[in-house]
């Protein structure tokens, strides 16, 4: 249970800025660490992820847009490392929705404020974006920073959730959210409506998400 070890972790934690980071995390740049907690004590910043590319050196996360696959996915997933993105979006900071847990920093306060990761329906999916709504909806916004880069080795230890043992558990954890955030995740303020929820790249919908 991802969310718990977690919220054990939070509750004797002494310092004022939590970082969540993944047992499969290795370090690329020595000042990773300096970048997102330099965001995380802004006072009106919420969670602040980073960017993680796959062992490839493709991308596994550069924010998460809601609704995308269904319930949400990561922004320029399989692009390569150094790619500039939509009008060079991938090398600014700027506000997602949403980032992954895999590395996420946040003030303690903000955590307790809104009772930290969904222990009991949440335990591996989509807790992060669940704790990342919540934490805009306490009026915080959420960034991503492109200057803290990690490899991110994804389910080196927990496995898929495509795997048969965990079938049936991921597919409760989409039926919460999809109940949850029904019309959080189809209207996902940072991302444009006119853009595509099939796939990770920025492209326009057609036929367009949204009627004229």
């Amino acid at each position: 249970n991802y969310s718990k070890i977690n919220n054990e972790g939070v509750r004797v934690a002494k310092g004022e800025i939590l970082v969540l980071l993944n047992n499969d995390i290795e370090i690329i740049n020595s000042c990773w660490l300096e970048e997102i907690v330099s965001h995380a004590i802004r006072p009106e910043i919420g969670c602040v992820g980073a960017k993680l590319l796959y062992s490839d050196d493709t991308i596994q996360h550069a924010g998460v847009i809601l609704g995308l696959g269904g319930v949400a996915g990561h922004a320029y997933r399989g692009f390569t490392k150094n790619h500039s993105g939509s009008r060079l979006r991938l090398h600014l900071n700027q506000n997602f929705e949403a980032i992954t847990a895999a590395c996420l920093a946040v003030k303690k306060t903000i955590f307790e404020e809104v009772n930290g990761l969904n222990e009991e329906n949440l335990a591996v999916a989509f807790n992060d974006v669940d704790f990342c709504i919540k934490v805009r909806q306490a009026e915080y916004r959420n960034l991503w920073t492109p200057n803290a880069i990690l490899y991110h080795h994804e389910s080196a230890s927990r496995g898929s959730d495509e795997a048969p043992e965990n079938k049936n558990r991921f597919q409760k954890e989409v039926k919460y959210m999809k109940e949850t955030w029904s019309n959080v995740l189809q209207n996902d303020p940072t991302y444009n409506p006119n853009l595509t929820l099939d796939r990770e790249d920025f492209s326009l919908s057609f036929p367009p998400r949204k009627s004229l």
